[in-house]
């Protein structure tokens, strides 16, 4: 029997030996700089690794960003003050971190 290879946009699924463990991928786009951005998941079985891939997908298809679980708008926002302003004066930058600390990560919430 000879395996059939998978459409464009369709994903791959792999076994990875020292996980132990199915792997689902796919594309989602490239960077500036033209990297792929590839998201993953994993599962016990074929099956399983299988779906997740359709959810993958299917977000995709929907438009919904895929981004690492966990990653809040308070850490984007000390991110942005970290790396998002270079080239800004001492003074500005202290003002929108005093702003962002005091006025706005508060009022985000959980």
């Amino acid at each position: 029997m000879v395996a059939t290879r998978r459409s464009h946009g369709d994903g791959g699924l792999h076994w990875d030996e020292t996980r132990q463990r199915w792997i689902a991928t796919i594309t989602t786009g490239y960077t500036p700089t033209g990297k792929r951005v590839v998201r993953k998941a994993a599962g016990r079985t074929k099956t399983e690794a299988r779906a997740k891939l359709k959810n993958l997908i299917r977000d995709h298809d929907d438009g919904m960003a895929s981004v690492e679980h966990g990653y809040t708008v308070a850490q984007a926002v000390t991110d942005w003050l970290d790396y998002g302003l270079p080239g800004r004066n001492r003074a500005t930058v202290d003002t929108r971190r005093i702003l962002a600390i005091q006025h706005m990560i508060p009022a985000l919430g959980a």
